[in-house]
């Protein structure tokens, strides 16, 4: 089944992906590679390599807190 699975925090979205679920491996390799894509966009995102090294010291966890998960049908 394909399955749209969104990261929303304060009802903006940081991430959206749709992917093949079929059991429950495939479905934790769909969020293992939404956390690998958060992680990316996030050090995408950095202006300088001061930035980037920061937010290589910041947990993607600090920047997933608050957030909810938001699993649908695609």
């Amino acid at each position: 089944m394909k399955i749209r699975l969104q990261l929303l925090k304060d009802k903006s979205p940081l991430l959206e992906s749709v992917y093949d679920v079929s059991d429950a491996e495939s479905f934790g390799l769909a969020c293992a590679d939404a956390f690998s894509q958060l992680r990316s966009k996030e050090l995408n995102q950095a202006t300088s390599v001061g930035a980037m090294m920061d937010m290589l010291n910041q947990n993607v966890l600090e920047v997933l807190h608050g957030a909810s998960i938001a699993i649908s049908k695609a």
